[in-house]
C-alpha cells in the first residue's frame, strides 16, 4: 500500500506524498514539521484545539520583546514577504531533496544538508518575526491562522549543532534503508525494490519467505537502531522548544482535535468485527496451505506469510484465500502485460480519470521530470513512491519504481491524487499548501482507486473480460479489496501508537522491539516467525520509521476515503451497492472534490469534510456499509467452521520460532519466546525452579490449613453464608 507525503511546513516542506503506507517523504527532513499550530479561527475544530496549540505561540511570545505588534496592516506585509521568500527557499530545498532521492551520492547528500540549513535559517528568521505579533484581536482570521503556523519553528528551534546532528541522523537512517540489500550464501544479492517485494508477493514457500523476512530485518533494522535513540531525543527537544509535550504531541497537532486519540480508538473499535472475521478466515486458509506446524487456528498468524514484507496488506495471498476460485479472475495484471502497458501508460490512465471528473490535467513538466521507473543506469535511488510539490505552481513530480501490475496501477492513482491536490491549492499562500489534515491528502487518490478497481471500470478499459455481475464475483471482489483496506487498518493504527509511546517515554530503548511485537500481537494478531531479541529493531525495517514520517494519516485516510466515496457516488447518481460504484466521468463528483481540495489548510478540516460529505465528522459507517456483503458472508463461513475470533492462544509460536535455539553468529538462546544470552536464560531457569518449589510449598501449606479449618468448622453450627478468600480471589 503506498502513500506518503511531507507537509510543506517550513522544515518539512516537501509534500512528498508516498505510496500506501508510504507517506510524504522528506528524507532529511523530519515530517514532524507538520506541527501546524492552530490558527485561532472561529470554527468548532479550531476553537476546541486552541487550548493545546496556542500554548506553543503564547509561551514563545512571552519571551520576546515586551511590546507585541497588533497592527494588522504590518502583519499583512509580513505574511506577504514570508510567502514570496518561502517559494524560493522551499523550491531550492525540493530540488536538492529530489536530486538526492533520485541519485543517492555523497555530493547530493552534502548539498541537501546545506539546503536543510538554509531552510532552518529561513524558518528561524520568519518564525521569530511572527512571534512579534499578538494576533488575539485580529479581525482577519486567515491571517491569524497563517501567523500561528509560521510561529512554529519546527526543527529549526534546535541549537545549530544539534540541528546539524539531527539532519545528519535523518539522512543516515534513510540512506541506510534505501541502499540496503541482502545476500544469499552464493553471493546473489537482492534489494527491497523490486526483488524482495516481488519474492514476498509471489512465493508461497515457508522457508523462502522466512529467509527474506529475517534477512531484511537483520540488515536494516539492526543498522537503524544505533541512530534511533538520539533521533528520539532531538525530535522531542525540537517539539519542547515549540511548546509541545513531545514529538508525538506535535505530530498530532495538524488534526486540531484535542480528543484525537480517543476518537481514533473509537473508529478502530467500530471496524474490529470486520478485521477479526477477515483474520479468522485468512488464518484457516493459511492453515490449509501451510499445515498445523506453521499455523494455529486459535493463535496469531506468522507475520511473513501474508504477501507483504510488513504484513500491512494481504492482497498478494488472494489466490490462497479466494472465496470462489471458479469465478472469473479479477486481477488485471495479466491483461496489462499482454497488452503492453508501461509505467507511463499507467499514470496516463490515472490522469485521464481525473480529467474525466472535470479536474486538472498534469502539466508538461510532470512527464518530463518525474521518475516513473527504477533507473537502469546504476543509480541508487529511494524507490518508495512519493509525490512532490516544487512550490512554483507548475512543477509537480512523482518518484516511483513502478511495476506493471494491478497493485501499482492503484498506487499510481493514489500518487496522482496527491498531485491533483497540489495543483488545486497551488494559488494559496505556501503556508496553506497542505491537505485539510494529513489524512485528506492520503484519501483523495484512494477514493478514485475505489472506482478504478471495480470490475465495471476495468472492463470498460479492456482489462477484464466481464463486468463482474454475479454474487460470487461480488464476494471475490470485496475480499480482494478487504485484503488491502481492512487488513491495513490495525497496522496503520499501531505504528504511531508505538512511536507516540516512544516519544512520551513510556517505551524505552531497552524495550523498543518487545513493545513493537506486543502491539502487533494486540492489534493485528501477528507473531514473529523467528525468535526476536532487543538487539533487533524490527520497526526500523519499515520505511516510515527511519524516514520520520507520521503514519496515523494512513489510518485516517483509509477510513475517510470511504466517506468520500459514498458522498461522491451519491453526487454521481449511483444506485445500488456502494462497492459497485464507479464515479468515472461524473463532473458533479469532481466539483465536490475540487471545492474541498482548493481550501488546502486554510480552514479547519471539518469545513472541507462538509464540502464533500455534507457533514463535519469522521465516521467508519461508510466503510462498514461498503463491506457489509462480505461481512455477512464471513460470518456465515466462519460460523460454519466454528472459528474462534481473535487469538486466544496468544503465546503460540510457529515451529520456526520454537526450534530456533539461537541466531547464527551469537550466543543467544530462545527462552520463553525471548532471545537471551545463555547466562540470562540460565538465571531465568533457576528463578523459575525456585518459584516452582516455593509455589509447591505454599500449596501444601494452604492445603493443610484448609483441612484444619474444615475439621474445625465441621463442629460449628451454620450461621449463613461465609465470605472468605475464595470469593475475593475470584474477583481480584
Amino acid at each position: 500500500m503506498g502513500q506518503g507525503w511531507a507537509a510543506p511546513g517550513p522544515p518539512s516542506l516537501l509534500l512528498l506524498l508516498l505510496c500506501f503506507g508510504n507517506p510524504l517523504l522528506v528524507p532529511s527532513q523530519e515530517v514532524t514539521s507538520q506541527v501546524t499550530i492552530d490558527q485561532g479561527t472561529t470554527s468548532q475544530a479550531t476553537t476546541r484545539s486552541q487550548t493545546t496549540t496556542h500554548k506553543a505561540t503564547t509561551s514563545s511570545q512571552t519571551t520576546q520583546s515586551p511590546t507585541l505588534v497588533t497592527d494588522e496592516a504590518e502583519a499583512s506585509k509580513f505574511v506577504e514577504e514570508y510567502d514570496q521568500q518561502s517559494k524560493v527557499v522551499w523550491n531550492e530545498y525540493a530540488e536538492a531533496n529530489w536530486n538526492y532521492n533520485t541519485n543517492i551520492t555523497t555530493e547530493a547528500s552534502k548539498i541537501l544538508l546545506q539546503k536543510n540549513i538554509q531552510m532552518a535559517n529561513h524558518t528561524l528568521k520568519y518564525g521569530n518575526q511572527a512571534r512579534r505579533f499578538d494576533v488575539t484581536y485580529f479581525q482577519n482570521t486567515t491571517m491569524k491562522r497563517m501567523i500561528y503556523k509560521i510561529q512554529d519553528l519546527e526543527r529549526a528551534a534546535l541549537p545549530a549543532e544539534e540541528l546539524e546532528e539531527y539532519n545528519q541522523i535523518l539522512l543516515d537512517m534513510e540512506t541506510t534503508y534505501s541502499v540496503a540489500s541482502v545476500c544469499h550464501s552464493n553471493g546473489t544479492c537482492l534489494q527491497l525494490e523490486p526483488d524482495l517485494t516481488s519474492l514476498m508477493a509471489t512465493s508461497h514457500k515457508y522457508e523462502e519467505l522466512l529467509w527474506a523476512w529475517k534477512s531484511w530485518r537483520d540488515k536494516v533494522g539492526r543498522s537503524i537502531l544505533p541512530f534511533f535513540p538520539k533521533y528520539v531525543e532531538l525530535a522531542n527537544k525540537a517539539a519542547w522548544l515549540n511548546g509541545y509535550k513531545d514529538a508525538g504531541d506535535s505530530w498530532r497537532s495538524p488534526y486540531e482535535m484535542p480528543t484525537l486519540e480517543q476518537d481514533l480508538e473509537q473508529l478502530f473499535q467500530e471496524l474490529q468485527p470486520l478485521y477479526l472475521n477477515l483474520h479468522a478466515y485468512v488464518r484457516r486458509a493459511l492453515h490449509h496451505h501451510y499445515g498445523p506446524q506453521h499455523i494455529n487456528l486459535e493463535g496469531p498468524i506468522p507475520a511473513h506469510l501474508l504477501g507483504n514484507m510488513w504484513a500491512q496488506t494481504w492482497s498478494n495471498i488472494y489466490d490462497l484465500v479466494v472465496p470462489f476460485p471458479s469465478a472469473p479472475n479479477l486481477d488485471a495484471t495479466e491483461a496489462m502485460i499482454k497488452q503492453g502497458w508501461t509505467p507511463r501508460r499507467m499514470f496516463e490512465e490515472a490522469n485521464n480519470f481525473f480529467t474525466s471528473l472535470g479536474l486538472l490535467p498534469v502539466p508538461p513538466e510532470f512527464w518530463n521530470k518525474s521518475m516513473l521507473e527504477k533507473p537502469t543506469d546504476g543509480r541508487e535511488v529511494v524507490c518508495h513512491a512519493s509525490a512532490w510539490d516544487f512550490y512554483n505552481g507548475k512543477d509537480f513530480r512523482i518518484k516511483q519504481c513502478t511495476t506493471v501490475n494491478m497493485e501499482d496501477l492503484v498506487v499510481a492513482h493514489h500518487e496522482m491524487g496527491h498531485i491533483q491536490y497540489f495543483m488545486q491549492y497551488k494559488d494559496l499562500p505556501v503556508t496553506f499548501r497542505e491537505g485539510a489534515n494529513p489524512g485528506f491528502h492520503e484519501a483523495i487518490g484512494d477514493v478514485l482507486a475505489l472506482s478504478v478497481s471495480t470490475p465495471k471500470h476495468l472492463h470498460s478499459i479492456n482489462l477484464l473480460s466481464s463486468d463482474g455481475d454475479s454474487y460470487e464475483q461480488d464476494i471475490n471482489f470485496l475480499m480482494k479489496i478487504a485484503l488491502d483496506k481492512i487488513a491495513f487498518i490495525p497496522f496503520s493504527y499501531l505504528i504511531d501508537q508505538w512511536r507516540w509511546r516512544v516519544f512520551d517515554g513510556s517505551i524505552t530503548k531497552e524495550n523498543y522491539n518487545q513493545e513493537w511485537w506486543s502491539l502487533r500481537l494486540k492489534y493485528q494478531g501477528l507473531c514473529p516467525p523467528v525468535a526476536r531479541s532487543q538487539g533487533d529493531f524490527d520497526p526500523g525495517a519499515k520505511f516510515h520509521i527511519p524516514s520520520s514520517v507520521p503514519y496515523i494519516r494512513y489510518f485516517i485516510g483509509f477510513i475517510i476515503q470511504f466517506q468520500f466515496h459514498e458522498a461522491l457516488c451519491q453526487a454521481a447518481g449511483h444506485k445500488g451497492p456502494l462497492h459497485k460504484c464507479d464515479i468515472y466521468q461524473s463532473k458533479e463528483a469532481g466539483k465536490r472534490l475540487a471545492d474541498a481540495m482548493q481550501l488546502g489548510f486554510s480552514k479547519p478540516w471539518p469545513e472541507a469534510m462538509k464540502l464533500i460529505t455534507g457533514q463535519p465528522n469522521m465516521s467508519a459507517s461508510a466503510m462498514m456499509n461498503y463491506f457489509k456483503p462480505l461481512l455477512d458472508w464471513l460470518l456465515t463461513e466462519n460460523g460454519r467452521h466454528g472459528e474462534k475470533l481473535g487469538w486466544p492462544q496468544y503465546n503460540w509460536m510457529p515451529d520456526s520460532a520454537r526450534s530456533e535455539g539461537s541466531f547464527p553468529g551469537n550466543s543467544h538462546v530462545n527462552f520463553l519466546g525471548l532471545n537471551l544470552e545463555e547466562q540470562q536464560a540460565r538465571v531465568g531457569q533457576w528463578v523459575l525452579l525456585f518459584l516452582g518449589v516455593a509455589l509447591l510449598v505454599a500449596t501444601l501449606g494452604l492445603t493443610q490449613r484448609l483441612f484444619s479449618l474444615r475439621q474445625h468448622n465441621h463442629h460449628r453450627t451454620h450461621r449463613g453464608p461465609q465470605f472468605g478468600s475464595e470469593v475475593e480471589l475470584r474477583h481480584s
